[in-house]
């Protein structure tokens, strides 16, 4: 039987330098966001009152399927242990909390500003390509992309909305956040945070080669370079290309960096 667990967070935080970290061991799978969380969200709207044959299903019945969805989409993997990758999984604590108790939730931070910068980058260097991150659509300036993304159904104001219902809900003991810059600066730290956090013995990481490979995909959604990791891990130094006023916009909003707020005691690295 696999050990489920599941990596959420933030997007442009190091999600997927963590699963290549991850996948490093050999008892453990992981990857970049996949389909399982929407499958589940899918399920739970089929299941729902408006299919008129809900009345034949109960919660338990509805437990088995959902359960199902995710155990038996990785049935075949050969690992002992599975990292499932969505922003969505934040969103889906109590979910989480009924279906698997045992499981915890890896959520991926990183100080906003440099969140909203590294999709502005993206943009910026990919000029021929118009990305899905914005639908595609041509056009548009660095304050609307901003807007855009930090909405509420935003790439990124999604995503931090789920964060933090799932930092101040009431199955917070089940997660720990993971910092972009330690993870990117002290490797070694993070890692190990995370082994005492899932219960797993230490593992010897190799941060000077790492590979993960998702260019097909990220060519397909007309934003190369979305989910490319450096062959090494370290922490880069680089100046913003956004805009002052959009830049401080975003300054305030790492609530984690404030410890009065981990009512829950919430493990951050």
């Amino acid at each position: 039987m696999h050990r489920i667990h599941f990596i959420s967070g933030l997007p442009r935080s190091g999600s997927t330098l963590l699963s290549a970290l991850l996948r490093q061991n050999p008892r453990f799978t992981a990857g970049m966001s996949g389909p399982v969380a929407g499958l589940l969200g899918t399920m739970l709207g089929e299941m729902s009152g408006r299919n008129e044959f809900s009345v034949f299903i109960d919660d338990e019945q509805r437990r088995r399927v959902l359960k199902g969805v995710v155990e038996n989409f990785y049935a075949d993997r050969d690992e002992a242990v599975i990292f499932d990758t969505s922003r969505a999984w934040c969103a889906r604590m109590n979910v989480i909390a009924e279906l698997f108790p045992q499981s915890k939730v890896i959520a991926c931070v990183r100080h906003m500003p440099w969140v909203i910068d590294s999709i502005e980058r993206l943009v910026q260097k990919n000029t021929f390509q118009p990305s899905s991150i914005f639908n595609y659509t041509v056009g548009g300036t660095v304050y609307t992309r901003a807007d855009g993304v930090a909405k509420g159904d935003g790439m990124v104001g999604y995503a931090y909305n789920a964060l933090k219902e799932a930092f101040f809900g009431a199955h917070a003991s089940q997660l720990m956040l993971v910092q972009y810059e330690t993870l990117v600066s002290d490797p070694g730290k993070a890692m190990a945070a995370i082994y005492d956090f899932i219960g797993e013995a230490a593992f010897q990481h190799d941060f000077e080669h790492i590979e993960f490979d998702a260019e097909a995909f990220d060519i397909k959604a007309g934003t190369p370079g979305l989910h490319t990791v450096r062959p090494k891990v370290g922490a880069v130094e680089r100046r913003t290309v956004l805009p002052p006023d959009v830049f401080n916009r975003f300054e305030n909003d790492a609530f984690w960096r404030n410890p009065e707020l981990n009512i829950h005691g919430v493990p951050i690295v």
